[in-house]
């Protein structure tokens, strides 16, 4: 299992459209082959950042699955044109004998 996260900054005083359109877009990543679940989480600190968490089954399963998709041209649609700067998007493993 690999889990992307990105730390979305949105532009200022967008933040209520921007969490309407991920209402949109979240129907079109889980219905991704190899998704797995997700979590949107807003900062206390900064309430126009946010952090996205998706679990996938590979690394393939986002890069390949669902990046290339005719579906992520809506998820574009709909999201990229609130963040400022556009986010680093990192994925992780677990470290063997190293998770609870």
């Amino acid at each position: 299992m690999v889990l992307e996260v990105a730390i979305l900054n949105i532009r200022l005083g967008e933040s209520a459209a921007f969490e309407a359109a991920f209402l949109e877009a979240q129907q079109i990543i889980s219905a991704s082959r190899g998704y797995q679940r997700h979590e949107l989480r807003r900062c206390v600190e900064a309430t126009d950042q946010y952090l996205l968490l998706v679990w996938w089954d590979s690394l393939e399963s986002h890069t390949e699955g669902f990046r290339q998709s005719p579906e992520y041209q809506r998820w574009r649609e709909l999201l990229h044109h609130f963040y400022d700067p556009f986010p680093t998007v990192e994925h992780y493993v677990v470290v063997p004998g190293a998770s609870v």
